[in-house]
This record gives C-alpha cells, structure tokens and sequence, in this order.
C-alpha cells in the first residue's frame, strides 16, 4: 500500500487515511466503532458527547455507495494532487465547540474536503466562504488549504447535512436519511447556537430537517429557501445562503458582497 507525506505536516499516510495515525486533527482512534448501517447511525450518534460524535462520524461506513466512492477517489487521486494522501473518510463538523453561528453545507467535495479531511477546505468553494468569514470576523484566516494550517473558526463551527462526498454531488434520500441522526445529534450537543446559514437548498433542507430532530418545533409549513431568506425555528434563526459553487461565483449569482451581507446579519444577530 502506498504511503504519501501529509502536504503540511508530513509523516506518512494511507489513502484512505486510518484513524489514529497521526493526521491533523483527526478525532478517531482504532477502537472507535463504526457504524455498518442506518441502525447503527442512530445508535451510536445517541449516547456520545460531542468528541466522540466527531469521531464516530469519521469512521463511519453505513452507506456502500459513498464508501466506495469515497475511498476510489481516494485511491485514484485527481492528477494535481497525485503525491498527495487523501483522507478518504467522512468528515465531522469542524470549528468552535460552544459556537454561535453553525455554518450547514451539502457534503463534502471529492477532492477538497474528502482529500483534506475538513469540510470545506481546499476547493474554489472553500475559498470562497471562507474569505468571507474572515472578512466578518468568523474565521482567523482567509484561506481553508488543508487540515493543520491553523485556521479557525471563531464562535463557529461548519457540518455538512451528508458526512461523505458523493457521485456528482448528489446523494440519494436514502443516504442523506441514513446521516441525518449524525447532524442531529451534533445539533442537540451545541445549545450556545444562535444562528444557522444554510448553503444551499439542500443545506437549507438538512438544517430544518435537523433543528426540529434535535429538539425544535416543526414549522407549521416547511420554509423555502432563497438567499437572504430568514425564518425562525425554536431558539434558532436560520438564514438562507446560495451555495458558494463555482458555477453560482463565477456567474455572478452570488457576490462577494451577497456573502458578507448574510454572515453580518448572522453577526447581528448573534451580539
């Protein structure tokens, strides 16, 4: 099995990654257990506190298609990153542990977040969101590279609604069903959450979905979303954020401008 330097750190890893060997902010031991299905998801994202979620989810193997495909990625590598490891595991919420501010995506991406081992991390879309949080004050850096170059989030944290990249970022109801008690349970452990962005439609969707299992009352009738949008659930305000994809930046669907306005109202919102 060939073993590749982590791109910061170095050592040298597997692709996929195995837990407890040293990567960046890896949650996961070997003795973490692993979920093999959705009744497993559900019990192990019952009885944990929030480190142990982080790690359960790291390790989680209940959905066959998104294992293979996460772990084939892996394994193939895009060619720009060929002597690169690639975590190749699901990825658990990152950032602050009692934050304000939850920041709620669709999954992560094949050769971002599943190569870095962070949501969010290494793409176009990572440099995106994450320039704008540090311009309104949520993140320390401009820039999300990779798992150990010292980003943080400051009084917020990120999830995605499905913990594993996807074929052509699309997983099926069954698989997003299959993880929600994972985001639920992470949800229920973060009472100091005042605000959540939601990026995208299907964001939007886990972060309903996801508020009301963790406790919330179900809205009469289920919101839709749209940038800007803003509806109460429970003790939590949920903002509406078009998903910062490529194709909506470099089209000019979404500004940079359009990003900070909704991390500044979380802001407000927040104080």
């Amino acid at each position: 099995m060939t073993l590749l330097p982590h791109p910061l750190v170095g050592g040298a890893f597997t692709s996929p990654v195995a837990p407890g060997t040293g990567w960046p902010d890896d949650p996961a031991v070997a003795s973490t257990p692993v979920a093999r299905d959705a009744d497993d998801v559900r019990r192990l994202a019952a009885d944990a506190d929030l480190a142990e979620v982080e790690a359960r989810v790291s390790v989680c193997a209940a959905c066959p298609r998104l294992v293979r495909w996460r772990e084939d990625v892996a394994r193939d590598k895009r060619a720009s990153f060929a002597d690169q490891p690639y975590w190749g595991r699901p990825i658990p919420g990152w950032g602050d542990p009692e934050p304000a501010l939850l920041v709620v995506g669709l999954a992560p991406a094949a050769n971002g977040g599943n190569r870095t081992g962070r949501i969010f991390t290494g793409d176009p879309s990572a440099d995106w969101l994450l320039a704008s949080l540090h311009r309104t004050g949520w993140a320390t850096q401009p820039t999300s590279e990779h798992a150990g170059d010292g980003q943080r989030l400051v009084d917020a944290r990120m999830v995605a609604t499905v913990r594993c990249a996807p074929p052509d970022n699309k997983p099926t109801p069954a698989e997003r069903d299959t993880c929600a008690p994972w985001i639920a349970a992470e949800l229920a452990l973060l009472p100091t959450v005042r605000v959540v962005v939601a990026l995208g439609s299907f964001g939007w969707d886990g972060a309903v979905r996801s508020l009301v299992a963790a406790g919330a009352p179900a809205p009469a009738r289920r919101p839709r979303f749209g940038h800007g949008e803003e509806v109460r659930i429970g003790d939590v305000t949920l903002l509406g954020c078009y998903h910062p994809s490529p194709h909506n930046t470099y089209t000019r669907r979404l500004t940079a401008d359009m990003t900070d306005e909704v991390f500044e109202r979380a802001r407000a919102l927040t104080q």
